[in-house]
This record gives structure tokens, C-alpha cells and sequence, in this order.
């Protein structure tokens, strides 16, 4: 018999106020209509954290096994079942030594992927990103990483306008490893010839971004036009006004915006000094910034947070956990595995209260303790 959860299930259709999940070992077996349900629980797919750099006094950014563990550990409770290793702009020795000590962990199914968020980023637009490592894409160096790896690195950000970076997307994507574009000051035309390239993501847009102008639209602009690529929206009420969150979401639909945390080590601790890649963070009323100039450097989100900030900036609820889960499964490649409740999926959920509140956690078929 196989195991039963019952709620208002939320499914990419919509959403089923009374219904239940059934359960076959890992898998979905079957979502329905189960009318003797009332006013139970909302039940979610688990989240998917397509850019997250730690959490919970841990970081993905130095490269340690035992650490990254960790940072799963800590946001998996917080109904984060899927998510990427980001780490920031950093030595080609340190993005070798990371790939070699996450790829096991990726086999395992403990995280999805390695993201390397740079180095091959914007001066101008480094954002809390360490100047000193910023260079030229090198398709060397991503094909090392890609063969070192052995399907471990799943997302690559860099900035379109540098010298070699339409030759390292074309690299990254014959290899089926996602490009974005992020921390860029390109143009709108340098950024559509990265979509036409095969870019696929928006690094949290907005942010890191030459900003919006009349006469040069500028990478925002072509992102939220492309039809393939996915926004990531970090939706924490700092990194972006709720107003440019509900426009953001509006206009590319929830099927192309993506909720992420962007969250550091700092996330889920007190107040106070913390490391990003290297360079100090200071973190006041949960707001995390640079020491060195006050630059915003990521942020103490959870993925459960973002979700209840989107729901009361006005994105319906079904929208809000498309953009928690679905949608950043399928920009990353799994949205044929995990990332929404449908038959035949992995059986990864949350049940939440009717504040949004996480209750319980299932990845895989299996209660989380």
C-alpha cells in the first residue's frame, strides 16, 4: 500500500484544495481528489535552490566536503530537497579542488550540481565577487572542470561582454552544462548574441546588472525578453523592491522565473562578521553586505522565506512554488526527475501551514528527521 499525504496539493496546473500525494516507495504515484480532506495543510513539491552559497554557519565556497554536507543539511530542513553547490569567483586551483571534492557528493544525490558564479565576470559589475580573481573566460579551464567533474558541474555565470565568452557558452552548453548570464555590464545586444549562443539563465537579475536605460536597455531587458531563459529572483525584499519582483514575474511568466536564496554561511546564524570567497561580510538585521564598501553580498534567505515573501508581494501561490520549484528544476536540467508533484516523480515535498511555514519534509519517499 502505498504511502498517502493529504492536503490542498499545489500541481504546475493549479490547485487542489482537497487532494492527496500517493506515494510508491521514491516516486509519485498518483496526485488526486480525496474529498474527505478539510482545511488540511498545504502540500508543496520540494524546493529547488538552483544558486545558494551556504547556510547555517556553512559555506560551499572554500571547496569542503564535510562542510557542503552541511549546508544541505541545514536548508533541506527548511524544505530545500534539490540544490546547486554556487560558489564564487575563485582560483582555477579552488574550482579544481571543489569539482574534485563535490563531484562525489553530486553522485551521491547530496547536491545537484557545482555552480560557479564567476570568475569570468564584470569588474564593473563584481557586486560582492573578489576583483582580484575576475578574468577572461577560458574554454581550458571549463573543459578541465567539465572532464574533471564528470557531470558534476551543472551551471556555469559569466559575463557576456568578456573576450571568449560566446566561445565558453557554446563550450558549456554542447557539454550540457547551463550558461547564464550575471555581473555583466554588456549591452542589450551582446546579451542577446549569449542567448543566441545557448544562455539559458539570468543570474539573479537585476542584481550585478547594468541597470535599465530607455536608449540601452541593457542585459535586463533582453533577459526578460528571451523566451529560454529563466530569471532568478532573489525575493527578500533587498536584493529587489517587491514591485520589480511582481513586474519581473509578471512579465516572464512563472514559468521563467525562478526563486533562489543566494544565501551565505550566515544564513539561519546571528548577527555578525562572516567570509564570503575570501572577502569580510557583515551582517546587520539579517542584511548581509561587504565590510570593505557595503556592497550587497548574497543574502540569509531560505528558500521557505523567499516563498512566503512572494506569496504576500501578491504572486498567487501556485505562481510562487512554480518559481520555488518547478521551474528552477526544469532551467537546470531535471524537470524531468523532481520539482513538482506529478506521477512519476521523485517523491520530494513540503507541508506547509497555512502561514507557509514548514511542518514536515519528504525527499525521496522518506520523512526528513
Amino acid at each position: 500500500m502505498a504511502n498517502r499525504v493529504n492536503g490542498k496539493v499545489v500541481t504546475p496546473t493549479g490547485v487542489i484544495r482537497q487532494g492527496c500525494v500517493e506515494l510508491d516507495e521514491d516516486r509519485i504515484r498518483a496526485v488526486a481528489e480525496y474529498p474527505s480532506v478539510h482545511d488540511g495543510h498545504w502540500i508543496v513539491p520540494g524546493f529547488v535552490d538552483m544558486h545558494t552559497h551556504g547556510g547555517g554557519g556553512h559555506t560551499f565556497t572554500t571547496g569542503d566536503a564535510e562542510q557542503a554536507r552541511q549546508v544541505a543539511a541545514f536548508h533541506l530542513r527548511h524544505g530545500t530537497t534539490t540544490l546547486l553547490a554556487s560558489l564564487v569567483s575563485s582560483p582555477f586551483a579552488l574550482m579544481r579542488s571543489a569539482t574534485e571534492a563535490y563531484a562525489p557528493l553530486v553522485a551521491e544525490g547530496v547536491l545537484a550540481g557545482i555552480h560557479f558564479e564567476g570568475p569570468y565576470l564584470s569588474s564593473a559589475r563584481c557586486g560582492a565577487q573578489n576583483p582580484e580573481f575576475l578574468r577572461d573566460p577560458s574554454t581550458d579551464e571549463l573543459a578541465e572542470l567539465i572532464k574533471l567533474g564528470d557531470g558534476a558541474v551543472r551551471m556555469v555565470t559569466l559575463a557576456p561582454e568578456r573576450d571568449g565568452a560566446l566561445e565558453a557558452i557554446k563550450l558549456l552548453t554542447a557539454h550540457r552544462v547551463v550558461a547564464a548570464v550575471g555581473h555583466t555590464d554588456a549591452t542589450y545586444d551582446e546579451t542577446r548574441a549569449a542567448v543566441a549562443a545557448g544562455a539559458s539563465v539570468g543570474t539573479h537579475l537585476f542584481n550585478g546588472m547594468r541597470p535599465v536605460h530607455h536608449r540601452e536597455p541593457g542585459p535586463v531587458v533582453a533577459l526578460l525578453d528571451a523566451p529560454n531563459v529563466v530569471c532568478e529572483l532573489v525575493a527578500d525584499g533587498v536584493h529587489l523592491h517587491d514591485g520589480m519582483l511582481t513586474f519581473a514575474t509578471s512579465t516572464a511568466g512563472p514559468e521563467r522565473a525562478a526563486l533562489i536564496t543566494d544565501a551565505m554561511a550566515a544564513t539561519g546564524m546571528a548577527d555578525g562578521e562572516y567570509d564570503l570567497g575570501g572577502q569580510a561580510v557583515t551582517v546587520t538585521d539579517g542584511v548581509a553586505r561587504l565590510a570593505r564598501d557595503g556592497a550587497i553580498a548574497g543574502s540569509t534567505l531560505t528558500m521557505d522565506a523567499a516563498l512566503r515573501h512572494a506569496v504576500a508581494a501578491g504572486i498567487p501561490i501556485a505562481d510562487a512554488v512554480r518559481m520555488a520549484a518547478t521551474t528552477p528544476a526544469r532551467a537546470i536540467g531535471l524537470g524531468d526527475q523532481l520539482g513538482a508533484l506529478q506521477v512519476g516523480l521523485r517523491a520530494d515535498l513540503v507541508v506547509l501551514d497555512d502561514d507557509l511555514n514548514v511542518v514536515r519534509v519528504m525527499r525521496g519517499g522518506s520523512w526528513v528527521e
